[in-house]
């Protein structure tokens, strides 16, 4: 009899770098966006049963139950159950990311065009904020739109700012300007959509499961964690496509093609963000520990009264 395995825990250790890797390559799977309803729900079923006591179905395996799961997490809301909107999954990620970043590296010298992808761009990311919300503490909307026109704000100032101030340098450089308005929109939009967390805090356990209390502190390192995360995950096919690009006009290899520079780039950014996208999900553990020492005073009272040594908190995506 195959033994019974725990679902809601991820088959590989998420204690190590590459074991996170492996999750988060099957979580951010852009295959999965075209799994039909009937095939999302039978997924569901599938792993409702097996979390039951139900036996795995005549003909399946247990890497076959897995793969199900990995299907129902990349689609359905984990507090809430609910099926996601299709452009704010995690399975969805690496495409729209590629399109946008592809066009925001491509069509960064006009104003309109600046304007417009920038937008195009904090939509994007207030649509996915909006779809993985917290089900426990739900994300007004008030808040969401708050936080979408200052990052759409910031990332315009930044872009149309920087803009005008390397006409006069190198021509690569400008094309370095998209990160930076990202980089910028990042560091003003995550720290908005997530302000309760900083200002009351995020639940602290420690390694029994005995909640410490909420500590401000944890949540200022997790949400500083996320923007790091997402910034270094828009890096690579920010940074390297441009000078990719540079080095094919200077040769004059796509002189005759005069379409090719806008899907060229946009392949680029999407081989990158296949790769970046799990891999900088993966540098801080999903739950992660922090000293004891480091928490506020009340929260390491709390741990003298369970012998604790380590905190672990949830950092978000």
């Amino acid at each position: 009899m195959t033994e019974r395995v725990n679902l809601d825990v991820p088959r590989w250790d998420q204690t190590q770098y590459w074991g996170r890797v492996k999750y988060f390559f099957t979580t951010t799977n852009p295959l999965n966006i075209f799994k039909s309803n009937s095939e999302l729900e039978k997924c569901k079923e599938i792993v409702n049963n097996y979390k039951k006591g139900d036996s795995i179905p005549d003909g399946w395996t247990l890497d076959d139950v897995y793969k199900a799961k990995d299907v129902v997490d990349s689609a359905y809301h984990p507090e809430t159950g609910d099926k996601m909107i299709i452009f704010g999954r995690m399975s969805a990620q690496v495409p729209m990311n590629m399109l946008i970043t592809g066009c925001m590296v491509t069509f960064y010298k006009t104003t309109p065009a600046v304007i417009f992808w920038q937008w195009f761009n904090q939509s994007f990311n207030a649509l996915v904020n909006y779809t993985n919300r917290s089900g426990t503490s739900p994300m007004p909307l008030d808040q969401v739109a708050k936080s979408y026109v200052l990052a759409t704000s910031g990332a315009l100032v930044t872009a149309l700012g920087l803009n005008k101030l390397v006409k006069r340098l190198p021509t690569v450089a400008g094309r370095f300007v998209p990160f930076a308005a990202v980089a910028a929109a990042n560091f003003i939009n995550i720290p908005l959509m997530r302000i309760k967390e900083l200002e009351n805090g995020i639940e602290v356990y420690d390694e029994n499961k005995n909640l410490l209390g909420e500590s401000k502190s944890a949540a200022r390192q997790g949400i500083s964690a996320v923007v790091l995360s997402r910034v270094l995950m828009s890096a690579p096919g920010m940074v390297i496509t441009p000078v990719l690009m540079e080095a094919i006009e200077r040769r004059g290899l796509l002189r005759n093609m005069k379409w090719a520079p806008a899907p060229l780039q946009i392949a680029f950014c999407g081989v990158f963000l296949t790769f970046a996208t799990p891999m900088c999900c993966a540098i801080y553990p999903q739950v992660s520990p922090v000293s004891i020492d480091k928490l506020e005073p009340e929260l390491q009272k709390s741990a003298e009264k369970f012998n604790s040594k380590i905190g672990y908190y949830n950092k978000g995506l």
